[in-house]
């Protein structure tokens, strides 16, 4: 895939973090409306998601994820590689400014130096090892090698003759980059990092593989694919696929690699052509992956060895290039609901994104104070929403500012209007999100922590950015529409 911001999560202690931190999810930027890095972190929270890849080392990301514990994957982008590999000082440079300008408080894991090069960027390939082995230098001039491990994804297409995978090798073009690739990993104690997409083998296969085989179903033992050099049963492309990764390496005398897939999914729509990429399949293929990662199912090859893996996406790319359907990988909405609602038993709490009974109407960040000091003059005038737990003293008064306190009046409107359709808007200055904003004693409506009921009151209807009307309730002080002020979204 082409380049994206991946995040690969787990998050925060809860009683099914040991077994959910085996998955992460990717998370692409070429999206209309990217949410805030403030806003992400919030989500992966709401699904206790502990994992994160991102596709560069973007700071306002990397401060976001500071003192939350998720293991994150930063990346040095393919348009970097050049530089790094051919100077020590541009690596070390690198390193001083995207690794230990944030670390600790940041929890940086891997480095993942370029994407998919042999396949999407071959001119590059004869650098590529240059390029980690000079970021690895680096860590251990900065003293953090033993705790930030080096990488680079690869398309499974690098793989000839994957079936049976007890054949499969890496394609021998690329043996002068492999070999050497493959020892500063397993010199280095780092896995190998692999995108596995069965639902491109599906659709490449022109019928020789069956759905049910690409997407987990319980298949009929006469049906199990059998690779007849080493008897082992293959229910699912996707461990076919790592084992014949896991066959490729020690066919190179390489044993002991971890591999770890960095990106896997399902498009939950497509165009004309593309028949298989419906919410169902995209349903069926990642509930079933996480149950089958959760579980430590492992392989054939390697039964009981979990492959830590990154689903593709968090979000829908609508403005990413290509087909349909290369828009349409994304767990979610940007504005935080699910685009469909995972069906996982036993999984814990991670992913339990059914979230449509559960969103809450907040304030943007960095919008005009003048425009929310307007929206908030409405909510609490002509839109009815009590507002008495802003006054002074009361428990949702503090903090003292137009946006807090505008999230807790837009919210209370959207909630007495029953969530409908067009109640989070405000002029532009509103939107919807899955995650409480409730703090401390300051418990907002419809949050679980409250007793309250709301009504479905349709007296009014908020301000739209088509809308002209306007409130007139006394506003906040002069210090609390002051530019510098911040509201913390938590």
């Amino acid at each position: 895939m082409a380049a994206l911001l991946l995040l690969f999560l787990f998050l925060f202690a809860s009683s099914a973090l040991s077994q959910d931190s085996l998955i992460g999810v990717n998370i692409g930027t070429e999206v209309t409306n990217m949410p805030s890095p403030t806003q992400v972190v919030a989500l992966l929270k709401s699904q206790n998601i502990n994992r994160v890849r991102l596709y560069d080392a973007d700071r306002s990301m990397l401060l976001a994820f500071a003192h939350t514990g998720v293991q994150v994957i930063i990346s040095v982008p393919n348009d970097q590689l050049l530089g790094i590999s051919q100077s020590n000082a541009t690596a070390a440079n690198w390193v001083t400014r995207n690794v230990a300008a944030y670390y600790p408080a940041t929890n940086i894991t891997t480095i993942a130096v370029g994407s998919e090069v042999l396949t999407s960027l071959p001119n590059a390939a004869s650098v590529l090892v240059s390029a980690l082995k000079y970021i690895q230098a680096a860590l251990i001039t900065a003293n953090l090698d033993r705790q930030i491990k080096v990488s680079t994804p690869h398309s499974s297409t690098i793989i000839l003759d994957s079936f049976p995978p007890s054949q499969a090798f890496f394609n021998k073009t690329w043996d002068p980059v492999i070999v050497p690739l493959l020892k500063f990993l397993q010199s280095t104690g780092s896995p190998l990092l692999l995108n596995v997409y069965p639902y491109f083998d599906y659709v490449q296969s022109n019928g020789v593989i069956p759905l049910d085989y690409a997407l987990f179903q319980p298949l009929q033992a006469n049906k199990e694919a059998v690779d007849a050099n080493t008897l082992l049963h293959y229910t699912n492309v996707f461990d076919a696929i790592v084992d014949a990764a896991y066959f490729a390496m020690s066919y190179l005398n390489f044993t002991n690699i971890p591999i770890v897939v960095t990106e896997s999914g399902w498009p939950s729509k497509g165009g004309p052509s593309e028949h298989d990429a419906t919410v169902e399949n995209a349903n069926t293929y990642n509930s079933n992956l996480i149950q089958h990662v959760i579980n430590k199912t492992g392989t054939p090859k390697h039964p009981g060895t979990a492959v830590t893996t990154y689903i593709y996406e968090l979000y829908n790319e609508d403005t990413r290039p290509g087909p349909i359907s290369e828009k349409n990988w994304g767990l979610f909405y940007t504005n935080g609901t699910p685009v469909y609602t995972l069906r996982l038993a036993g999984a814990g709490a991670i992913l339990a994104n059914d979230t449509t009974n559960q969103t809450f109407c907040i304030a943007k960040e960095k919008v005009d104070k003048k425009m929310l000091q307007a929206a908030l003059d409405w909510a609490c005038g002509p839109g009815k929403v009590d507002c008495s737990a802003l006054m002074q003293g009361e428990s949702c008064y503090e903090p003292d500012d137009v946006v807090a306190h505008s999230t807790y009046a837009f919210n209370a409107y959207y909630q007495k209007m029953g969530k409908a359709s067009g109640s989070c808007d405000f002029k532009g200055v509103a939107t919807v999100t899955t995650t409480d904003p409730s703090r401390g004693t300051c418990v907002f409506p419809g949050s679980a922590k409250s007793n309250q009921t709301i009504g479905n009151n349709t007296t009014a209807l908020a301000p739209s950015a088509n809308s002209t009307t306007s409130g007139c309730i006394p506003k906040n002080s002069e210090k609390n529409n002051n530019n510098n002020s911040r509201f913390l979204f938590l």
